[in-house]
């Protein structure tokens, strides 16, 4: 006889549990199970309980099957699509599909939390606190609709309470004494009020207030609030802007099809938010929904303040700022059907907005947009993905996008929509500078060219404002000994430490070992340490004791650990506290500050000379938007950029503001070495612990790779990576290169299962389809 069973898959993480496994249906959960439930299964021969997630229903013979131990959820926590977006990504991403479908869940679901039932009266009870024929009968009143369900942590941290105030009713008749006199006041202000009010907006001090509650003068109402509400009590409405030529063009081409992606080229400061904005306003009176993409590190209040004033509650904001409890708080607004606008960094690409019209990806060029652990996806990829299923738009926007797309739009792949302009006439682009280091070294100082120096003095005389960039963080790159010449290195990983002052410590930024600034030499005993190179902090001071009077806010790595800091950098530069914003990368990107005439950048060369192919590309775009920060309003923007590599190809177009001519040199390299967006390609990453088990086990796995390929396909390796050990694993790497290869699926699902063999226990392989960094 046939019966209905569950096809689930299962939370290890293994080849073998890639599949689907079948689950006999308990009786009484037939009729409210469905797909996108998590349960509790029995796995394996010891029968343990882990976690799964039902994905389909077959009808199987009622044999010997293993019986679901316990449904999760209430209602189901993954779409139709989401599940099928899984099965989608799995054929690129060399992931296993438990790992996909967890990216897709808010933490707070992959941990201890509890469901909570409320019925039309208001009354809730707590699911954990059910029996089991309870709670049978409360997932039958949720799918009659008599239930409604929300979720919360069990943990007392993932929840925000707000208490409540009013008079109680012996309040009135209660005497104070005459000296009491803010008790005094406090009652009549009570009194007079026929709402109840927030505990902490009461104008009265704790210990007045602690009175009142602990005689029963006030009865106390506790609310849960939403700890993002916040991010959206302070933002001023905003209308749409008037678009001129140039963005009316975009717009009406954007609005016209959807039939493939836009790449919208717009230099900086051309009005690409704008056009966004409209683009979305248009898709929301469709009666569709709409996901905004920003890089991580510009993810600042700037940017989620104008969707925010634009669309006010309809837009739900999902960053790694959040806490897991506040990027809850979104998720379950989107699953809820109360945001019809996500903006949000990578992983909000995965949020379970029903009936998208359109998926926005600003900076698409930026490598944030690629996920460095498992699962190892591009959110480009999936928003093709998505945009697919639901027929969106997408319009990826940059003012350097990325080779591969822009190589998509030269072949017709995307439309290509330029912005030659800012939108603002007033404010052209700014006029820059190249200074050639080599001929300045007789300068005061090693950071700073006499040339940079007195330009700042200018601007902050006029009462202007300065942004210089770093491409660094922390306050030196490492410690030498003078005599001998041995530098500190970290004991886990082939790197030196970096020095922080303000910890007074050295510091790895690979695996976070630290430890303290040796006095001698821990290799001749030589008392001749020294400090070389220039970290943020450094340069900040050598800046104070060159121009005392300057005004100097830093944003880098470490000024930016606690929560908010971001934004309280940016508002106090923004109300003019500092004349200089001097940062790491993080100050390249999104700001827009009408003050700032000039940008200074101290060292074009680092990242120039890493061992990677895209490294002109990365340099490239990275002058090109801190140099886009400098005069976006009415005031004359100036770009100084100090290198010791003048000649170099993307610092001449960077000083010409010519992506299209760079556009054309870096493509003419990356065919000579037959690198994207020419081919594809795919790095397999092999670790251990013992060196030679590691090269050995890597030579294997590029022998099998390169039997199955056909002869078209360039394996590269294996070769120890750039940075061959970090957290005491040696590091070998092997590189891909294909066009068309139709068994490479295969191949390298075959290189991934090589880690579940008993004897590659300790191995570990991790397949990088397009991988964005090669260091």
């Amino acid at each position: 006889m046939l019966k209905k069973t569950a096809k689930i898959i299962v939370d290890v993480p293994l080849m073998q549990t890639d599949k689907p496994f079948s689950y006999a249906i308990p009786r009484n959960l037939e009729n409210l199970i469905e797909t996108g439930m998590r349960v509790h299964v029995p796995f394996g021969t010891a029968n343990r309980l882990v976690q799964g997630i039902v994905i389909d229903f077959s009808e199987e013979e009622d044999s010997e099957l293993k019986e679901i131990a316990e449904l999760l959820d209430v209602e189901p926590v993954l779409t139709a699509e989401q599940l099928r977006l899984a099965d989608e990504m799995r054929h690129t991403v060399f992931s296993y599909k438990i790992s996909c479908l967890k990216a897709m869940l808010p933490n707070l679901l992959n941990s201890s939390y509890d469901k909570i039932l409320t019925d039309s009266e208001g009354s809730q009870r707590k699911w954990s606190l059910l029996n089991e024929s309870q709670k049978i009968e409360a997932l039958k009143e949720v799918k009659s609709g008599h239930l409604k369900v929300s979720y919360s942590a069990r943990s007392k941290e993932n929840k925000k309470i707000e208490k409540y105030v009013k008079a109680s009713a012996k309040l009135a008749d209660f005497k104070i004494g005459k000296a009491a006199k803010k008790r005094a006041e406090l009652k009549s202000y009570l009194l007079n009020q026929e709402e109840m009010i927030r505990q902490k907006d009461l104008p009265f001090s704790s210990a007045v207030i602690k009175y009142f509650v602990d005689n029963e003068l006030v009865e106390v109402t506790q609310k849960e609030v939403s700890r993002t509400a916040a991010m959206f009590e302070a933002v001023t409405p905003d209308k749409s802007k008037v678009l001129n030529e140039e963005q009316a063009l975009a717009f009406n081409a954007i609005i016209e099809s959807a039939d493939k992606p836009f790449l919208l080229e717009g230099v900086t400061g051309s009005g690409k938010t704008e056009i966004y904005l409209q683009v979305i306003e248009h898709t929301l009176r469709e009666g569709k929904t709409a996901i905004m993409l920003v890089p991580e590190i510009a993810l600042t209040p700037q940017m989620s303040n104008r969707f925010i004033a634009r669309f006010g509650e309809k837009v739900a904001i999902m960053h790694s700022g959040l806490s897991d409890g506040e990027k809850y708080d979104e998720w379950r607004k989107i699953k809820e059907g109360h945001a019809q606008v996500v903006v949000g960094a990578r992983s909000a690409i995965f949020v379970p907005l029903e009936n998208i019209g359109v998926i926005i990806i600003d900076e698409e060029h930026e490598t944030s947009y690629k996920q460095d652990s498992n699962p190892r996806y591009h959110a480009r990829d999936v928003a093709l993905l998505r945009a697919k299923y639901h027929q969106a738009r997408v319009i990826l926007g940059s003012a350097t996008p990325s080779l591969e797309s822009r190589a998509r739009a030269q072949k017709g792949v995307y439309h290509l929509l330029t912005l030659k302009h800012r939108a603002n006439e007033q404010a052209l682009l700014p006029e820059v500078q190249i200074v050639d280091m080599r001929s300045h070294l007789s300068d005061q100082s090693a950071n700073f060219s006499d040339i940079l120096l007195e330009k700042i003095r200018e601007k902050v005389e006029r009462k202007e404002q300065v942004i210089l960039m770093l491409n660094r963080r922390g306050y030196s790159s490492f410690v030498m000994c003078r005599d001998c010449g041995f530098v500190v290195g970290c004991p886990n990983c082939d790197i030196s430490l970096t020095l922080h002052m303000d910890t007074k410590t050295l510091n790895c930024h690979y695996c976070g070992h630290q430890e303290a600034i040796p006095q001698v030499c821990p290799n001749c005993n030589g008392r001749k340490i020294r400090y070389y190179g220039s970290g943020t902090q450094k340069v900040q001071e050598e800046l104070e004791k060159l121009l005392p009077e300057l005004r100097i806010l830093r944003m880098d790595v470490d000024t930016t650990k606690t929560k908010n800091a971001h934004e309280k950098i940016l508002r106090k530069f923004g109300e003019h506290a500092a004349d200089v914003l001097l940062g790491t990368q993080m100050i390249a990107k999104g700001l827009d500050f009408p003050n700032v005439t000039l940008v200074g950048v101290i060292n074009a060369d680092t990242g120039l000379n890493l061992p990677d192919f895209r490294a002109s590309e990365r340099s490239f775009q990275l002058l090109m938007q801190v140099a886009g920060r400098a005069g976006r309003a009415n005031k004359k923007g100036e770009v100084i950029i100090q290198t010791f590599n003048p000649g170099h190809y993307a610092v001449k177009l960077v000083a010409a503001q010519d992506y299209e001519a760079f556009y054309r040199q870096e493509m003419y390299y990356r065919q000579q070495l037959s690198y994207p967006p020419y081919y594809f390609t795919v790095q397999i990453l092999v670790s251990h612990k013992d060196e030679d088990i590691v090269a050995k086990k890597a030579y294997e796995i590029a022998s099998l790779v390169k039997e199955k390929l056909s002869a078209k396909a360039k394996v590269l390796g294996p070769t120890p990576k750039p940075i061959a050990r970090t957290h005491n694993l040696y590091h070998y790497q092997i590189l891909v290169k294909y066009r068309f290869e139709a068994q490479l699926e295969e191949v390298l699902n075959q290189v991934l299962d090589l880690t579940q063999k008993r004897e590659n226990k300790n191995l570990r392989v991790l397949i990088d389809s397009e991988p964005q960094s090669f260091v």
